[in-house]
């Protein structure tokens, strides 16, 4: 049985646009499938005639994988109007685009395709697939530097995953990632209070960069595609990967760094308390005069609702009693 595919997704990957674009050309109209108007969320396979705009969509091309040494200030996106993009840095004839990112200020290994399957499969955290990167930071680094990034750095509101740390200079060391949070070396330094001030990538799974100087790419030979096909082939395409594996959940953080940073959070929220105690006596300070607790006793029963409130009844005989007077 052919396998089936959300529409946009179907498009997308023979080249002729983005999913968004594909959306907006399903949304009005434009495309037909066996000769019919099909609605968003429409499934197809290859056995399908998919029509767009009166013409027949174009078979998938053949699979595109590069490997690809990104120099410092090329941005990874695709984005036309953006002069640093990585796309035309590369000016490859067919659509592709990058697998995951190197922030701008970054160098290195990048994965380039056409395949939109592939670039979950590797980036999934739950997949386990290795990213392994040479980094140099500010100051010097030591044991319990090593020792603190290889346990786990809580920063986005989780904590990293374990990993591999290896120093390698008095200011440098390795790292190999199987998760890619945003900025995640830079941010779990600036975590231990050093910053980074060189990061390259150097390794990708089974890729590495020798023989590909910066600036320069290469197709993926079919010895490196079947090693990669082989190591992705169990790996899910969905986010239930790293959901399964525990990112970004409690249990994940297995170094005492979590419950020193418990400590300090504790600590600041008794602060705040205690500053918040300590603003609301200032409010309203007690007054200290000689008669100030009788003052307030009278206050209180001054405002205080009166038991009896109605008027006191005259008394008869009162007038003849003033008027003997």
């Amino acid at each position: 049985m052919t396998e089936q595919k959300r529409l946009n997704k179907y498009i997308s990957e023979t080249g002729f646009c983005s999913r968004r674009e594909a959306d907006d050309l399903i949304a009005s109209g434009r495309v037909k499938v066996n000769g019919i108007l099909p609605e968003m969320g429409t499934k197809v396979s290859d056995a399908d005639t998919i029509i767009i705009d009166g013409k027949p969509l174009k078979a998938k091309p053949k699979a595109v994988f590069i490997a690809y040494n990104k120099p410092v200030g090329v941005t990874c996106t695709t984005e036309r109007k953006i002069r640093s993009n990585i796309v035309s840095a590369i000016n490859y004839p067919e659509r592709i685009f990058p697998i995951g990112r190197l922030d701008r200020p970054s160098e290195g290994l990048i994965f380039l395709t056409n395949q939109g399957d592939m670039v979950n499969k590797i980036l999934r955290a739950g997949n386990n697939h290795e990213k392994e990167y040479e980094v140099v930071v500010d100051r010097p680094i030591d044991e319990r530097f090593v020792k603190r990034m290889s346990s786990g750095v809580p920063i986005l509101g989780t904590v990293t995953k374990p990993c591999k740390v290896r120093k390698t200079g008095a200011k440098s060391f390795t790292i190999v990632l199987t998760q890619g949070l945003n900025r995640q070396i830079r941010r779990m330094c600036e975590y231990l209070g050093f910053e980074v001030t060189h990061l390259k990538r150097i390794r990708i799974m089974n890729i590495d960069l020798t023989g590909l100087s910066s600036g320069k790419w290469r197709h993926l030979n079919e010895n490196e595609m079947r090693a990669i096909n082989h190591a992705t082939e169990s790996s899910s395409k969905t986010q239930e990967a790293s959901a399964g594996a525990g990112a970004g959940k409690q249990h994940d953080k297995p170094s005492s760094e979590v419950a020193r940073s418990k400590q300090d959070r504790r600590a600041h929220n008794s602060k705040d308390r205690t500053t918040e105690l300590d603003n609301q006596n200032s409010v309203k300070p007690k007054p200290k005069t000689r008669n100030g607790e009788q003052n307030h006793s009278h206050n209180k029963r001054k405002s205080s609702p009166k038991h009896n409130t109605k008027p006191a009844k005259r008394v008869k005989g009162t007038l003849s009693l003033n008027k003997n007077k």
